[in-house]
C-alpha cells in the first residue's frame, strides 16, 4: 500500500484535546505509514524552508515555519477574513484584499517548494481544506506526477455568493490539477457543479469525472466520521467516568444541556442563547431544572470578528444570568477553555440534551461524539441545525433552523420531556451510522477514489457527479 501524505494548515497529531480533523488525521497516518505537513504554527524572521520532523503517537510529521507577513496575508487575511466567511455565507465580514490574495498565493508556493523533497513517486498526496486550494497546482507545476486529492472539510457556497470573490474563477480553476476533489455533503457538491458548469463551461457524465478547459477530476461526496469505536470506549474510561460524577453532581438533580463549540460566528452561538432565552421564558416551571453548559474555546483572536463575538457572548450571557438566576442557581455556564477529549466525552454522557446550532458547517463532528458518548440504556437527544452538513446524515436527530429562537425553544422543550422509548430509538438509528460510516470508511472511501484511474476518460468526456453512500 503506498504512502500516505497528508497536508494541511494544522498539523496537530497527538495530544489530549485535538479537533475532530486532528483526530481523524492522526488515525488514517497510523493506519496507513506516511507524513503529515504543514505550518508549525510558529512565526520565523525569514522564511529559510528548514522542516522540523517530529513523531508522536506514532504519528511522523513535518512542520515549517512562516514569516509574519505570510501568517497576516496568508492565514488571518485571505483565509479566515476572506474565505472562510465567504464560505460560510457571511459575504458581510468577507474582506477583499489584493495583498490577503498575493499572500495566500505566495504561502502555498512555498509550502509546495518545501514538501517537494518528502514526496516519493509510488505516495499518495492528500491536501486538507480551503488554506491550500491551489497547493495542487504549485506540485504539479514542480513536476509531481503523483495522485493528488483534496478535500474540503467546510461548505461550498452558492454561485452567487462564490462570485462575489474577484478571483474566484481563477481559484477553483486551479482545483483541477487534483484527481479528486471531496466535500462532506451532496449540497456542496451540487454547488460547486453548479459554478463549474456556469461559470466555466464544465458539462455532466455518468462517470463520476468532471472536465474543466481540458483537465479531468473526479468529484465525491464523503462525509468524515469520527474514530467511534476508540470514542465509545473513552466515555467509559475512568477519566470519563469521573468528569461525569463531578458533573451530575455538580447539577443537583438538575438536566444539563451541553454545547461545545469553536468560537466563532458560523457555530451560531448568540442565536443558540437567544433561544435557551427564549425557552426559559416560554417554560418557567423549567427554570431552576436545566443549565447549559457552553463550552467555546476561543481561536483566531487576531482577527476583528472574533473579538466581536466573544464579547457579545460575554455580555448575552451575563443577561440572561442576571434575568433568570436564583441564589443556588444559574442557567448557562459559560467557559471559554478547551478540555481533552475523555473530559469531554464524560460531559457528553452527562448531558441529557447535546445542543449542536451551528448557522454553517461543513460537518460538525460533535454530533457524531455526542451521540458516540451515550449510554445505550438512558440516552440523551440530539438537537441539531438543519444546516450541518451532519445533519444529512442524522435525520433521527431533533433538527431546527438555527435562526429560530421558537424552534430552539421547542426543540429544548420536546427534548426534556421526550420518553425513553422514543429517545432509544432515534439514538440507536443515528449510533448505527456513526459506527458504519466512521474514519476509516471516510479514509479508505477516499482513497480508493483516489487510486482508482479514471478509466481511460478522453479530454473530451463530460462531467459526473456521483455521492458515495
Amino acid at each position: 500500500m503506498s504512502r500516505l501524505i497528508v497536508i494541511s494548515n494544522r498539523v496537530s497529531a497527538g495530544g489530549g484535546a485535538q479537533g475532530g480533523l486532528a483526530v481523524a488525521l492522526s488515525a488514517a497516518l497510523r493506519a496507513n505509514g506516511g507524513i503529515w505537513f504543514g505550518w508549525s504554527g510558529e512565526v520565523t524572521e525569514q522564511f529559510t524552508g528548514h522542516i522540523n520532523f517530529q513523531r508522536t503517537d506514532g504519528v511522523a510529521t513535518a512542520t515549517v515555519d512562516l514569516e509574519e507577513q505570510d501568517v497576516e496575508e496568508y492565514y488571518n487575511g485571505y483565509a479566515n477574513r476572506t474565505l472562510w466567511p465567504l464560505f460560510h455565507y457571511r459575504i458581510d465580514l468577507a474582506e477583499y484584499e489584493r495583498s490577503f490574495a498575493g499572500g495566500y498565493e505566495r504561502a502555498n508556493a512555498r509550502f509546495a517548494e518545501t514538501v517537494l523533497p518528502l514526496i516519493e513517486p509510488d505516495d499518495v498526496v492528500w491536501v486538507q481544506d480551503y488554506h491550500m486550494i491551489p497547493l495542487g497546482r504549485e506540485l504539479r507545476n514542480r513536476g509531481i506526477a503523483n495522485r493528488i486529492g483534496f478535500f474540503l472539510h467546510i461548505p461550498w457556497p452558492p454561485r452567487r455568493l462564490l462570485a462575489t470573490l474577484p478571483e474566484a474563477a481563477a481559484l477553483v480553476e486551479t482545483m483541477f490539477a487534483y484527481d479528486v476533489i471531496g466535500f462532506h455533503t451532496q449540497e456542496w457538491l451540487d454547488s460547486f457543479v453548479d459554478f463549474v458548469k456556469a461559470e466555466m463551461g464544465a458539462t455532466v457524465d455518468a462517470n463520476g469525472v468532471a472536465h474543466c478547459n481540458g483537465r479531468t477530476a473526479r468529484l465525491v461526496a464523503c462525509p468524515i466520521g469520527i474514530d467511534t469505536r476508540a470514542f465509545e470506549e473513552m466515555a467509559r474510561s475512568n477519566i470519563a467516568r469521573r468528569t461525569y460524577e463531578k458533573v451530575r453532581a455538580s447539577l443537583v438533580g438538575r438536566s444539563l444541556i451541553v454545547g461545545v463549540d469553536r468560537l466563532d460566528y458560523s457555530k451560531g452561538l448568540e442565536e443558540r442563547f437567544l433561544g435557551y432565552e427564549r425557552f426559559l421564558e416560554e417554560n418557567p416551571e423549567e427554570r431552576n431544572g436545566v443549565v447549559l453548559l457552553q463550552i467555546a474555546p476561543p481561536s483566531r483572536g487576531a482577527v476583528e470578528s472574533y473579538q466581536r463575538i466573544r464579547s457579545t457572548l460575554e455580555g448575552l450571557a451575563g443577561r440572561i444570568n442576571g434575568a433568570h438566576a436564583a441564589l443556588d442557581w444559574v442557567p448557562i455556564r459559560y467557559v471559554n477553555q478547551g478540555y481533552a477529549r475523555d473530559e469531554l466525552a464524560g460531559v457528553y454522557r452527562a448531558a441529557k440534551i447535546g445542543l449542536v446550532t451551528p448557522l454553517r458547517d461543513g460537518m460538525n463532528l460533535v454530533a457524531k461524539e455526542y451521540v458516540a458518548a451515550q449510554d445505550p440504556e438512558d440516552p440523551g437527544v440530539l438537537i441539531l441545525s438543519r444546516f450541518a452538513g451532519a445533519a444529512e446524515q442524522m435525520p433521527d436527530a431533533l433538527l431546527v433552523n438555527p435562526y429560530s429562537a421558537e424552534e430552539l425553544s421547542d426543540a429544548l422543550q420536546r427534548a426534556l420531556i421526550m420518553p425513553l422509548s422514543e429517545r432509544k430509538a432515534r439514538w440507536k438509528a443515528m449510533i448505527e451510522d456513526v459506527r458504519k460510516r466512521d474514519v476509516m470508511w471516510w479514509l479508505e472511501t477516499f482513497r480508493d477514489c483516489l487510486e482508482t484511474p479514471l478509466d481511460g476518460a478522453a479530454d473530451s468526456a463530460p462531467i459526473k457527479v456521483v455521492q458515495i453512500v
